[in-house]
């Protein structure tokens, strides 16, 4: 899969700046790709991004018109189809990572295939995968894991990898949602894999590596979340990892887009996912606490940190406040003779 660049993000009617964390996700990592945004007149979301219409945007040169908003339901709105056939008619492929495809819609599939354009559909895996065997492999890896879904792990997974990559530590971001995969190329989109082979595409994708090797796996969901955590469960024991990271919004009282369901308490989540990670891993431990500390101040976010610090002995860090660099550090205390300890020993380090 080759999708031409640049992109001009497409965040249609998001009706708040997180439903447009596809296309935040590309500007933030990749800016170099991102030569514009187009938001609807009621779009509620803006990335400081020159606005463009289609005319704009094919004069500005751009090759692809990456649709970032990622709603409720993944579904392409019919509000969206003409201007998704203005892309097309002006020379632009089309991308998106939502659970309703491009390639379904026959207006989109009969328009592009008249005009030799592509439909990227990267949430939708070409190839198949076997069920998993959950034998031990070589290299090490790092799973965050979240009290909810859209808290940051994704973020705090990059922000890992870049770290350790500055400091030349051998490190890939193995992408496994849409979002992911449009920052790195690469991946698998796991909440479209059949619930039998969740844990065996991530397998696939972390490999046997060396042994200085550290694959950063994007966290998906939350083993908390009613409507998301088959995936996640799939996730922990697919990517049997080494270290776990807990990403956090502390102002939530209620799981994304469900009020009945409170947010779980930081060491019921340490508790389950430990539980869930050490199927595969016996060795699995919590190396650090990522909290999204965004809707709070600069003082609130101190005092935070600081309160979730002490109370479980974790280094408690907001990657895009502080960055990751404690994070890091307690991922390089983890030797290769630290790794193949026993949990107790372990737990010491």
């Amino acid at each position: 899969m080759e999708i031409q660049k640049p992109y001009l993000l497409f965040l249609g009617d998001a009706h708040d700046p997180l439903a447009a964390k596809v296309a935040q996700g590309i500007n933030q990592w990749h800016p170099e790709y991102c030569a514009g945004q187009y938001r609807m007149p009621d779009c509620a979301a803006d990335l400081g991004l020159t606005d463009m219409d289609i005319a704009q945007a094919k004069e500005a040169g751009v090759k692809t018109l990456v649709i970032g908003v990622a709603n409720r339901g993944g579904i392409i709105s019919d509000k969206w189809i003409d201007i998704l056939t203005q892309a097309l008619e002006a020379g632009m492929d089309l991308a998106a990572g939502l659970h309703n495809k491009l390639n379904d819609i026959a207006e989109l599939k009969t328009l592009a295939d008249s005009l030799g354009r592509n439909l990227f559909d990267v949430r939708f895996p070409t190839q198949s995968f076997p069920v998993a065997n959950g034998l031990k492999r070589s290299g090490k890896r790092v799973l965050p894991v979240g009290t909810d879904c859209s808290c940051g792990k994704m973020y705090t997974a990059l922000a890992i990898e870049q770290e350790m990559l500055a400091r030349g530590i051998k490190a890939s971001f193995r992408a496994t949602g849409q979002t992911g995969i449009l920052i790195s190329g690469s991946g698998v989109s796991v909440d479209a894999v059949v619930a039998d082979f969740i844990s065996g595409a991530v397998e696939q994708i972390t490999p046997a590596n060396d042994a200085d090797h550290w694959d950063v796996v994007e966290g998906q969901g939350s083993l908390f979340h009613p409507s998301f955590a088959g995936v996640t469960l799939g996730l922990i024991h697919g990517a049997q990892a080494d270290a776990l990271v807990l990403c956090h919004e502390p102002t939530r009282t209620h799981m994304r887009g469900l009020p009945t369901y409170p947010v779980p308490e930081i060491q019921t989540c340490i508790d389950a996912c430990l539980a869930a990670a050490r199927l595969t891993n016996p060795a699995a431990h919590f190396v650090a606490i990522s909290v999204n500390t965004s809707q709070l101040t600069k003082a609130q976010a101190q005092e935070c940190l600081a309160e979730i610090e002490a109370e479980f002995a974790l280094p408690a860090v907001d990657p895009f406040r502080q960055g990751v660099g404690r994070i890091v550090d307690a991922l390089a205390l983890l030797s290769e003779t630290a790794v193949g300890k026993p949990v107790k020993e372990r737990e010491k380090i």
